[in-house]
């Protein structure tokens, strides 16, 4: 990243920058959702560009589901990856185990014939498969996306046993997990709500200015204390107590993306060469206002100052807890640093 203000600039300066922005913010805490809590699209690149159209399409199938929830689900299930296979055997993008996709698969291209591992049939198997299970309890009081979600972990009879969501650990976890990073995937339709562990974060990532970039850097004794930029932003906010990925387009998904003229400090700052698919991103910052990020750039350079406004700029995430934590943990996800 080209240009910086060099390693002066204050504390005092980057207190009274949160205080101006938190002051300004006040009202945006409540936020963010559509009408009855729907998403109404998808955030741009958050799905890889040559999956959106399916994405966009199947998860309008029915009124359980939505793009930002297919979508939640299919990155939990394979990172995008359509030829993961799991220990169970559960193949491709969608992660299906033969017994199931020979019962649920469908042909979504229309070429005559079902291939667990082409995502122009298991994007819409998937989408197809949640639908008959929202079918299956549709009688079931709640929210029918939670409800479809249960059924999908813990089988359609248990939903319908205990009206609702089921008392199983498990489930309930599978259900928030999917929940929380549908919002990754959303197109938010209000304001983002504020970070409240932003300036913990910037205050950490101010005192490491100056060290110099290490490839896989994670700041521990026997390197020196040295990061790259995903492992600057990771244990940023690991001193606010939130468990970030190592991996920068990991880190895109931990929470909502307010947009460019939203930015509060305490955002992690995404940058890529393909803008339309987050799981090219290859470098984040995080964001202290004024147009500019503290991040460690590349190796012969120092942890500094950046402006965010260039031509690779991919967007912003406004992390939160629940988001973080409802991240796969994939170990080699990424080349991004």
């Amino acid at each position: 990243m080209a240009g910086g203000i060099g390693f002066g600039l204050s504390l005092s300066f980057l207190v009274l920058l949160l205080v101006g922005t938190y002051s300004a913010a006040a009202g945006l805490a409540g936020a963010g959702a559509g009408p009855g809590g729907r998403a109404v699209g998808l955030v741009k690149g958050a799905v890889p560009g040559k999956y959106q159209a399916l994405v966009e399409k199947w998860g309008n199938l029915c009124p359980a589901i939505n793009p930002a929830l297919l979508a939640a689900q299919l990155y939990s299930e394979s990172g995008w990856n359509p030829s993961a296979v799991s220990p169970a055997d559960a193949r491709g993008i969608a992660q299906f185990i033969p017994g199931t996709w020979a019962g649920h698969g469908i042909d979504g291209d229309g070429d005559g014939d079902r291939d667990i591992w082409d995502p122009s049939d298991a994007i819409p198997s998937a989408a197809s498969y949640d639908c008959e299970l929202a079918k299956d309890v549709a009688s079931v009081p709640g929210d029918a996306a939670s409800n479809m979600l249960a059924a999908y972990n813990a089988g359609a009879y248990a939903v319908i046993k205990y009206g609702g969501v089921p008392p199983y650990r498990e489930t309930q976890g599978y259900v928030k997990t999917i929940t929380t990073l549908a919002k990754s995937f959303a197109r938010p339709v209000g304001r983002v709500a504020p970070s409240q562990q932003a300036a913990g974060a910037i205050y950490f990532a101010q005192k490491q200015l100056g060290t110099p970039y290490l490839w896989g850097g994670n700041g521990t004794p026997d390197q020196d204390g040295r990061f790259d930029c995903s492992g600057l932003t990771k244990a940023a906010y690991e001193t606010v107590g939130i468990e970030l990925p190592r991996v920068a387009n990991d880190q895109y998904n931990a929470g909502p993306h307010p947009s460019r003229a939203e930015l509060l400090p305490g955002d992690l700052v995404f940058f890529s060469d393909d803008l339309t698919n987050s799981r090219e991103i290859r470098h984040v910052g995080l964001y202290v206002g004024g147009g500019y990020m503290i991040n460690a750039p590349y190796t012969g350079a120092v942890i500094r100052f950046d402006k965010i406004d260039t031509p690779d700029y991919f967007g912003a995430t406004r992390v939160t807890k629940d988001g973080a934590q409802a991240l796969p943990q994939r170990v080699g996800a990424s080349r991004a640093p």
